[in-house]
Order: structure tokens, then C-alpha cells, then sequence
């Protein structure tokens, strides 16, 4: 036998036991890195918990349900992410606010140290304080454009009344929540804007007095409204704003977004809201942040005009005291007005036709007549908004 036939048959007999002593051996390793958690070796360590949370909690059926297998139409706008940019607004406002309670002390005499002392001291403190204050602003903005394009678009209308009511509600509670946090600070301006915004319910006739005394606790602003003010803003009203977003994302799970354009919604081409409707929403959420850093580096005298930067003194009224900048439009409507109680009576009725609003436009979107005079009408009303808003911002 010759030397090269001899060398091919040692090959053929030791060529497949190296090969499975290689294969062993990997495999050894492989067992080897999972025991020491090397690599990816966690993973059949993980896997039987996280598949055990998920048996009992439905994750992934939960994530498939509200995003990936959950169909909105293709033809949503940048009007229907406000929501989700006022929910935003809400988490930023929470998350501020703790830290803001770590360090103010809601007592008249020390009110206003312990806000100068967050502004001036606390590492940040600056910070949080203004995105705090300016947040509140972008959030009634946010909510005012949301209600505003739902009425335009006539989104409100069946089957999606609850929606609309609890819009309105929410919208009361973040309106309610600015005047009690307008408060806290104890300036000059916050004390005498509280006793100009309470003096209000004073022209209603028989029960205004009480009305008043229930609202502030004492006949003048005093510590025991700050303590009303303070208890409300920090509790009962985020609560309650909660449990209305809660309740409105609820109701619009259950109907539905309203297709723009009244378009039918069985032949709307529809599609996942993730990645779809996400992207849309985060590029909103990056606006709104920006919009906010702009406001609170380039405008800071948006939120701290000069009186509100000296403590509030009783025996001295300042010369010109105005309300924040959503509340300045039911401030000079109650200047032109002749009669503060018929000023206070109308917006009131203003106030009950948009909340039964759903109930009230029953018309049919076949009507050109109807709809020229509807959308007549709410161009007219948010233009006279704007104006009284103006008005009383430069009168």
C-alpha cells in the first residue's frame, strides 16, 4: 500500500470523530456561557418569568390591542394628537408639582421665601418651577385647540356625547386648577388677581356674600383660602382630572375617532395605530417641549411679570391687576358689560350650550343652509373670543 493511499484512510477515519468532538465541544461551551449568563444565556432564565407575567396580566395581548392591531383612520391630522399632548402636559405638571411640594410651605408668611428660596437655591429649582408654571399654559392652550377643532369638525356628535361632556369637564377642572395654583405663590399679583377673580360670585344676588365666603374661607383672601386654594390644587383637582381622562379615553375606545372630512367610516382606509398614529403623536410631544424650553429661556416674563415678584401686601392694590391670559376674555366681558351679575348670567349660558351641545345640534350634514349658519356661528364666537381676549390684554 503506498504512503499517500494510507494517509487518505487515516483521514477518512479521524475527519468525522474531529468533527464531532468539535461539535461537543461547542456545545459544552454554549452550556458553559449559559451558566455563567454570558451572552444571551438569560434568556432561558427570563423567558419562564416573563412568560409566567404574561399568562397572568396579558401584556402582549394588551400591546397588540392598543397598538399594534388597533386600526384609526389613515387620514388623521396633527389635530388629533392633542390629546396626547395634554396628557403630556398633565404627567409633566404631576411630576413638577411632587417636586415642588418638597420644599413650599403653604403658610401666608412663608409662602413667597419658600418659592424664592426654590427659584434661588434648590439646584434647579428654577427649572422645575418654570416648567411647572409654564406647562399650565401650553396645557390650557393644548386643551383649548383640542375642543376647539372637535367642535369645528362637529366630532362631538352621536355617538360620542360622553366625550364631549367629559372634554368639558376636564376642561372646568384645568381652568379651576390654574386659579387655585395662581394663588400659591403669595405675589402681589396672585393675591390681588384671587380677590378680583372671587369678587366675582359677590354680584349674584341673595347667595353671592356666601357664595364668596365659601370660596375663600374668610371675607378677604387670608391664610385660610390659601389653605382651600393649596388642598384642591394639589389633591382633590389632579384626582379628579385623572379619573376624566380616565373616563374620556374610555369613551373613546368605545366609539372610536371620528374620521375627518365626515368621511363614511366603513369605507375609510384604515391602519395600525403603531407606527402610524405614534410617530404623530411623539412629533407633536417634540413640539410642544420645544415651544415650552423656547418660552421659559426667551420669555420668562410670560409667567413672572413684575408684581409677581414681591410679596403680597392687603393694604396695597396695585394699579393694573389682570388674570391669566384664559381668563382674560370673561375679564373684559365683564368690563363691558353694564351689569357684572348679566355678564357672569350670560357666560353661564354660553357655558350650558357647550356642554348640551351634542344634544342640541341635531341637524343633518346634508343641509347646506344649516351648516353655513353653524359654521357662521362658530367662526364669529371664536374670533369674538380672541378679541375680548386681546382687549383685555391691552386695555
Amino acid at each position: 500500500m503506498s504512503w499517500r493511499r494510507l494517509r487518505c484512510q487515516r483521514s477518512e477515519r479521524v475527519g468525522p470523530t474531529t468533527e464531532a468532538a468539535q461539535t461537543l465541544q461547542g456545545v459544552r461551551h454554549g452550556r458553559r456561557r449559559d451558566r455563567l449568563g454570558g451572552g444571551s444565556g438569560m434568556m432561558p432564565i427570563i423567558r419562564p418569568v416573563l412568560n409566567w407575567i404574561d399568562e397572568r396580566l396579558r401584556i402582549h395581548a394588551i400591546i397588540r390591542a392598543t397598538l399594534t392591531e388597533y386600526l384609526v383612520p389613515a387620514n388623521l391630522t396633527l389635530w388629533h394628537t392633542l390629546g396626547f399632548v395634554l396628557v403630556t402636559c398633565f404627567v409633566i405638571q404631576v411630576v413638577t408639582g411632587m417636586l415642588l411640594l418638597v420644599y413650599y410651605v403653604p403658610d401666608t408668611g412663608r409662602a413667597f421665601d419658600t418659592v424664592k428660596f426654590i427659584t434661588n437655591k434648590v439646584p434647579y429649582g428654577w427649572l422645575i418651577r418654570d416648567l411647572h408654571a409654564m406647562t399650565s399654559h401650553v396645557f390650557v392652550l393644548a386643551i383649548f385647540l383640542h375642543m376647539a377643532s372637535t367642535l369645528w369638525m362637529r366630532a362631538y356628535r352621536t355617538p360620542r356625547e360622553l366625550q364631549w361632556i367629559t372634554g368639558m369637564i376636564l376642561l372646568g377642572l384645568v381652568l379651576v386648577a390654574g386659579l387655585s395654583g395662581y394663588l400659591l405663590p403669595w405675589s402681589q399679583l396672585s393675591y390681588w388677581a384671587t380677590t378680583v377673580a372671587t369678587n366675582a360670585a359677590g354680584s349674584i344676588p341673595r347667595i353671592g356674600h356666601t357664595l364668596v365666603l365659601w370660596i375663600r374661607g374668610t371675607p378677604n383672601v387670608s391664610q385660610y383660602t390659601l389653605g382651600r386654594f393649596f388642598a384642591m390644587h394639589v389633591s382633590i383637582i389632579p384626582f379628579s382630572i385623572l379619573a376624566v381622562i380616565g373616563m374620556h379615553l374610555l369613551f373613546l375606545r368605545l366609539t372610536g375617532i371620528a374620521v375627518p372630512g365626515g368621511e363614511d367610516k366603513a369605507t375609510v382606509r384604515k391602519v395600525p395605530f403603531f407606527p402610524h398614529m405614534v410617530t404623530k403623536e411623539l412629533a407633536s410631544v417634540f413640539g410642544t417641549l420645544i415651544l415650552v424650553n423656547l418660552l421659559i429661556f426667551y420669555f420668562p416674563q410670560v409667567n413672572f411679570p413684575e408684581d409677581a415678584l414681591i410679596p403680597a401686601n392687603p393694604l396695597e392694590t396695585p394699579a393694573h391687576i389682570k388674570p391669566h391670559w384664559y381668563f382674560l376674555a370673561n375679564y373684559q366681558f365683564l368690563k363691558i358689560v353694564p351689569n357684572e351679575f348679566l355678564g357672569i348670567i350670560l357666560q353661564v349660558i354660553v357655558g350650558v350650550v357647550l356642554f348640551f351641545l351634542p344634544f342640541l345640534d341635531r341637524g343633518k350634514k346634508s343641509s347646506r343652509l344649516y351648516d353655513g349658519v353653524f359654521y357662521t356661528v362658530v367662526t364669529l364666537a371664536i374670533l369674538g373670543y380672541i378679541g375680548l381676549m386681546v382687549w383685555g390684554y391691552y386695555s
